[in-house]
């Protein structure tokens, strides 16, 4: 039987995995290496509103794979349940966020150049 971290580990190694071989790999990386500090700095609701707003599709991309992840419908799906959520749901949910987005950032690391 697996934790929900290492179902979660293997699916955001595997949604990182096929996005470094996209073009836009490295805007996509820099966001992963950023977000879990905008997390803790502004807030779950505040970070999900920056990443949906930036023109960048990368920084959109990681955003709905964070969210899907998490078995989300995509980001803005997420971004609305946080905005919703009682207290209590609101710790919860960002902490899985956060344990989540550790992950894209340490497997960007690894699996992207530059």
């Amino acid at each position: 039987m697996r934790t929900r971290s290492q179902t979660w580990a293997q699916d955001a190694y595997e949604r990182v995995k096929e996005r470094a071989k996209r073009g836009d790999a490295r805007e996509y990386k820099d966001m992963a290496l950023k977000f879990p500090v905008l997390v803790r700095q502004a807030g779950l609701s505040q970070a999900l509103a920056f990443v949906d707003s930036r023109d960048k599709e990368a920084h959109k991309a990681l955003g709905d794979d964070l969210a899907r992840t998490l078995g989300h419908g995509g980001l803005r799906d997420l971004a609305e349940k946080a905005r919703k959520a009682e207290l209590l749901q609101y710790l919860r949910l960002t902490r899985e966020v956060l344990v989540v987005a550790e992950w894209y950032k340490r497997f960007a690391q690894a699996l992207i150049e530059g």
